[in-house]
C-alpha cells in the first residue's frame, strides 16, 4: 500500500534538500498558506492518484525541457492526463524543437532529482535562466499541487498565490499556453 500522511500545514521538521528548505522559508516570508503530505516516493502518475485523494486536488505534471544545444531550458507545468506534444508546445512558444533535458542539468538548474521536478524550483537563484511555462488549464484551477522538491512530500497552495505572489517574488515571469 502506498503511504500518504494526513495533510498538515507546517514545514517538515528536517529538510531533505536546500530547495525544500527554501520553499518553506519562501512560503513563510510571503505569507502563503499551504497543506502538505508526506508520502512514499511518488514517482509515477499512479502514485500521484493516492496523493490526489488525500490532498484533495490533482498533482500536476512538470517537465524539464531544453533545446538541442542545451542553452535554453523550460519547466512546463501541465495536467497529469495531458499528453506532451512537442510540436504543439514549440508552436505555442514560437521556438525550435525541444526534448527532455538531461538529469545533470535538472539538478544543476532546479535543485531536484528526476521524480521531484517542480515549478517551486523558481525560488533558487540558479533557476533564473529557466523559463516557466504553464498549461492554461492548470493556471485556471483554484488549487495547485506539486512536489516540494522531494519525491516524498507534496504541497498544495492556491494557484492565485503561486501565480500572483510566489512567482513574481522570485523574479521569474511565467508564460501561460
Amino acid at each position: 500500500m502506498f503511504k500518504v500522511s494526513d495533510p498538515v500545514s507546517t514545514a517538515p521538521a528536517v529538510f531533505a534538500t536546500e530547495l525544500q528548505r527554501q520553499v518553506y522559508e519562501t512560503f513563510a516570508r510571503l505569507g502563503i498558506p499551504f497543506e502538505r503530505v508526506d508520502t512514499d516516493p511518488g514517482l509515477t502518475m499512479d502514485d500521484c492518484r493516492h496523493i490526489d485523494a488525500k490532498i484533495g486536488v490533482r498533482i500536476v505534471k512538470t517537465l524539464f525541457l531544453c533545446n538541442r544545444q542545451q542553452t535554453d531550458f523550460y519547466l512546463y507545468v501541465t495536467t497529469d492526463d495531458k499528453p506532451f506534444v512537442t510540436r504543439d508546445f514549440c508552436s505555442s512558444l514560437g521556438i525550435a524543437r525541444v526534448s527532455f533535458a538531461p538529469a545533470n542539468k535538472l539538478w544543476e538548474l532546479t535543485g531536484v532529482e528526476v521524480g521531484a521536478t517542480t515549478i517551486l524550483s523558481a525560488v533558487l537563484p540558479q533557476s533564473s535562466g529557466v523559463r516557466l511555462i504553464m498549461d492554461a488549464g492548470v493556471a485556471a484551477s483554484e488549487w495547485f499541487a506539486c512536489t516540494d522538491g522531494t519525491p516524498t512530500c507534496f504541497v498544495k497552495i492556491s494557484t492565485h498565490d503561486l501565480l500572483k505572489i510566489l512567482i513574481p517574488a522570485t523574479g521569474h515571469d511565467i508564460t501561460i499556453i
